[in-house]
């Protein structure tokens, strides 16, 4: 327990100093300049897939076990009390921005081997719709239909009545071109990836109700390097990924209960450096390194620096940009009788590191052993591409009882 409390005290001081830091006069002076994202390959892997977390501001690491775990943390599993299950999760994407074609796709499954443990696998298709590719001279080169899946699975175990583990491992294609650009060099990228999770419960009791404290730690997509070049000169990181967070469920009575969580996550991949115009390096760190060098970099390469307008530079603080590439998550969930669900959530991401401000809605519906969610996004942004994400989960259990 005194672990865990150290974990939990770390997490909330995080989250408020990242809060805080949202707040700050430099943050509201330098919101739209000096922009320094982290960008990756395959994105489409940070996409929460299923309606019940993408209708709380995309928590999902420490709430109650599910078929689509996968994500978020699949230590979840092994504490799972049904047989079997699957669920099928749509997302139409960026509509907000009259695009009709784009399309992610998942499917999860799992299946309780025993009371310890239990194993599952997901696959996630990101279609891309229709694309017409033209050369360097304005050719047409006809159309094309890029897609990304990735295919991963796991085993979750129980280490105690209150503690399990998982790994995960995934397989990641991204094929951007269909071969129609094979004149400049380019093919499909591929990377293998795993996960690393842990997940702890502990029941309560407060103010005489029955509740029960949870936190999860997830590391995800560890992976290779991904290339589009035949001759893989330019490699380019796959979003590893560190989430962490508490979460506390309160049944008020038979028929009411109320579910909040808190999240923090940050992708642990290098931050690029500022560079002067020969490309020499200014503020930072190289940011071609390996995988494991990357990770642990990731925790202090910020550059500190942002570019006014005039060229000049202001200092920021290095280890205030590291806490602006912290994305900050809450949640809350009501259930009525077991049967319907109501949500709500909220995701912050700092001005300079991409800019995602949300807040999200959702509802679901359980009965027998079948369950329908549905998820709503709403944009603080202006003409924000998620505005109006719409998000759709059908899930069934098998020798189901309540969630």
């Amino acid at each position: 327990m005194k672990i865990l409390k150290s974990v939990l005290l770390s997490v909330l001081f995080i989250s408020i100093a990242a809060s805080l830091n949202a707040q700050d006069d430099l943050n509201t002076k330098y919101a739209q300049m000096g922009l320094n994202s982290i960008t990756t390959a395959v994105p489409f892997m940070t996409i929460s897939p299923d309606a019940r977390s993408g209708s709380m501001g995309d928590v999902g690491v420490s709430t109650s076990p599910d078929a689509n775990s996968m994500h978020w943390n699949p230590a979840k599993y092994a504490f799972l009390n049904k047989t079997a299950g699957v669920s099928l999760n749509y997302i139409p994407w960026m509509r907000s921005l009259g695009i009709t074609d784009i399309n992610l796709f998942n499917v999860a499954g799992y299946y309780k081997i025993n009371d310890k443990s239990a194993v599952a696998a997901t696959l996630t298709y990101f279609s891309l719709g229709e694309i017409t590719f033209r050369d360097y001279e304005g050719r047409d080169l006809g159309p094309a239909k890029p897609n990304e899946f990735a295919i991963d699975a796991t085993y979750s175990r129980k280490f105690s009545e209150k503690i399990s583990g998982a790994v995960a491992g995934r397989f990641i294609y991204s094929d951007l071109t269909n071969g129609l650009s094979n004149s400049s060099g380019t093919k499909a990228g591929t990377s293998v990836a795993a996960d690393i999770a842990i997940y702890y419960v502990e029941p309560l009791t407060i103010a005489q109700m029955d509740a029960e404290f949870a936190l999860g730690v997830n590391i995800s997509n560890i992976g290779s390097k991904m290339s589009y070049e035949v001759t893989k000169q330019h490699k380019e990181f796959i979003p590893t990924n560190l989430r962490i967070g508490p979460s506390l469920k309160l049944n008020i009575d038979d028929y009411n209960s109320i579910f909040l969580a808190v999240e923090i996550s940050k992708l642990l991949v290098p931050t690029p450096p500022i560079e002067d115009d020969e490309g020499n390096i200014l503020y930072g760190k190289d940011s071609n390194v390996s995988l494991l060098m990357g990770m642990i970099q990731s925790f202090y390469d910020a550059p500190g620096y942002t570019q006014l307008d005039n060229g000049e530079y202001a200092k920021i603080g290095v280890f205030r940009e590291e806490l602006q590439e912290i994305n900050i998550s809450v949640g809350a969930e009501y259930w009525y009788n077991n049967l319907l669900a109501v949500r709500l959530g909220y995701l912050y991401e700092n001005p300079r590191k991409g800019d995602r401000q949300y807040i999200t809605v959702g509802a679901g519906v359980k009965y027998n052993v079948f369950a329908l969610d549905l998820s709503y996004l709403i944009s603080l942004k202006q003409r924000s591409p998620l505005e109006n994400t719409l998000r759709f989960s059908l899930t069934l259990d098998f020798d189901a009882s309540a969630r």
